[in-house]
């Protein structure tokens, strides 16, 4: 399959997730809890013969800094992220929150990618739940890679200083 770009909401990679998310939607329905929409979309996404992981660790970036292991190792996690282009969030939830959108927001500026989805199952109707997100900054200087060993404090015994006691 040829890699697909992301050139905006109306890409070819972001539609053919929606409907994806949509079959989904029309075979469960709402009143699942999310994993098994996730789990269900993340099998669609396969099928149509997707690069789709699950569970991304997402690292905590500060100016620089991986912080990750000052707050725990990756506490954040991606839900979906297809062809290492889309972050995918899945929702069950009877509502929309703004908080969705911007948890999105700062898992695609973590990983400087520009596109990202909110898919909320919970509600009547899929489409009433799909927010587009888009992170217009592009490409961040935030982006670490998995091997990257900075960590925000020293090691165990170093100058005296030691990693907070849990």
């Amino acid at each position: 399959m040829e890699k697909m770009e992301f050139d905006g909401p109306d890409s070819k990679l972001t539609g053919i997730i929606i409907e994806c998310a949509i079959e989904v939607h029309r075979i469960f329905g709402c009143g699942l809890k999310e994993e098994a929409y996730e789990a269900a979309l993340f099998w669609e996404l396969q099928q149509r013969h997707l690069r789709v992981e699950r569970q991304v660790a997402c690292p905590v970036i500060y100016k620089g800094i991986d912080l990750s292991t000052a707050i725990g190792e990756h506490p954040r996690r991606i839900d979906l992220l297809v062809e290492g282009l889309v972050v995918v969030e899945c929702k069950a939830l009877p509502t929309n929150d703004y908080v969705f959108k911007a948890q999105c927001l700062t898992y695609l500026k973590m990983l400087g990618l520009k596109a990202g989805l909110v898919l909320n199952f919970g509600l009547p109707t899929l489409k009433e739940g799909i927010q587009h997100v888009a992170n217009s900054g592009g490409a961040s200087s935030l982006r670490v890679t998995a091997t990257s060993k900075t960590s925000a404090f020293p090691p165990e015994g170093a100058s005296g200083v030691g990693r907070p006691k849990a």
